[in-house]
């Protein structure tokens, strides 16, 4: 903010009060890139006999530490984060330096500098000033105006290292390189931190790269695998966003498993239209179908299993094909009566191993689309038919008490 008024800010009977606050505490919270500065050194001078004047050059620097990190965050964020919210365009560096200080708040909000508690401290800072210079025959500052400028101008801005916003081409390193790729702690944090149009850009990235073909495949399992630890951080307005766009790029084609892994591993499965989900886990449906649910496939289940739970499990099925799905993966952990043979004589049920762990699996994430389809899928006469034998109404009643237990959860 440009210092054109020294209008006082506090009434000077304040002044032992704030000498005596929390302020010279703060001001040591100052990062030393700035402590050192004129600015900083005039605040420590004027704080003992001027608060008033100490307290506006305090949320001067801020302002002009926020000009700094705007343009260290990238001219190419802030033009695109300007234009989505409707502020003063930007074009060049030269640009941040003309905006007024409301915006430069607003900006860096925008742009993910400041948390949204933060933007609201820094514009209730500026309302103060903004008081203070045109109302001040009938405002006065007191000092927990001046104290709240000097926490919010701190601890918000002053004492917070410039943020170095992740990039396309970081993200390129990472899944580019020839062993397995998993995204570190600093890519989740500055992901984390990154404005929406970064974090699209990013998204947009990992999507195209886990769906090309023609890319080596552990450059695209890294991709993947760095898309799905980045899709819990991703903003609401960006899953939105993306999932536009996947839909877009999928038009009326059919979806096919790729793209259904891709686009759950992207937290964007639910944005597909729900005729492409049904057409494509009617699919799934059939291939369970063809591999049976008898224990004597099970070497095919582990496959299919898996590829079911790469898409979410049960968490996008439509109602329509849900209890059937339910009632397949009931019937495949069930089993049927053994002790026959020379390795059934002391196994009183024939179950599929393989499938066993992962129906529990299923469950454990699961649990409530279990529980709301049970009720149909008793009334199925071929799990009428298995439980009518003591051993398997067992293995039965040990899936209810699963799907019991964390259906609660």
């Amino acid at each position: 903010m440009a210092d054109r008024h020294d209008s006082a800010l506090v009434q000077s009977g304040s002044t032992e009060l704030i000498r005596a606050s929390e302020v010279p505490a703060l001001l040591e919270q100052i990062r030393p890139a700035w402590k050192a500065r004129d600015l900083i050194n005039r605040v420590r001078k004027l704080l003992p006999v001027d608060p008033s004047s100490a307290c506006q050059r305090i949320f001067n620097a801020a302002i002009h530490d926020l000009r700094d990190k705007i343009v260290v965050a990238g001219i190419d964020i802030a033009k695109e984060a300007a234009k989505q919210n409707k502020l003063p365009p930007i074009e060049r560096p030269e640009d941040v330096d003309d905006y007024p200080p409301s915006k430069i708040i607003d900006l860096s909000y925008r742009i993910g500098l400041i948390s949204r508690p933060e933007w609201r401290r820094l514009c209730r800072v500026y309302e103060i000033r903004r008081d203070l210079e045109h109302e001040d025959d009938e405002y006065q500052a007191d000092a927990a105006d001046c104290i709240y400028v000097f926490k919010a101008s701190i601890e918000a801005v002053l004492s917070r290292d410039p943020v170095q916003l992740l990039r396309v081409v970081d993200v390129k390193e990472i899944i580019e390189q020839t062993h397995p790729g998993v995204p570190s702690q600093q890519l989740l944090e500055d992901f984390e931190h990154a404005p929406p149009v970064r974090q699209i850009e990013i998204m947009r990235f990992l999507v195209a790269t886990a769906l090309d073909t023609a890319q080596v495949e552990p450059v695209r399992q890294n991709a993947f695998t760095i898309l799905s630890g980045l899709a819990a951080l991703t903003q609401d307005a960006v899953k939105v966003q993306l999932g536009t766009h996947f839909q877009e790029k999928l038009g009326r084609k059919p979806l096919d498993f790729l793209h259904a892994r891709v686009a759950y591993g992207s937290g964007t499965l639910g944005f597909i239209r729900q005729a492409q989900r049904t057409d494509f886990f009617e699919g799934v449906y059939a291939q369970l179908e063809k591999v049976t649910y008898h224990w004597k496939a099970h070497g095919q289940h582990g496959e299919v299993l898996r590829n079911l739970m790469e898409v979410g499990g049960l968490e996008f099925i439509p109602l329509s094909i849900l209890p059937k799905i339910v009632e397949w993966l009931v019937l495949v952990y069930l089993g049927e009566p053994g002790a026959y043979g020379w390795h059934g004589r002391n196994r009183k049920v024939f179950y599929s191993n393989s499938a066993a762990p992962l129906v529990d699996d299923l469950v454990r994430g699961n649990a409530a689309a279990f529980k709301q389809d049970l009720s149909q899928v008793e009334q199925s006469g071929a799990v009428k038919w298995a439980i009518r034998d003591e051993h398997v109404a067992r293995r039965y009643q040990e899936l209810l008490d699963l799907i019991a237990a964390h259906a609660k959860a």
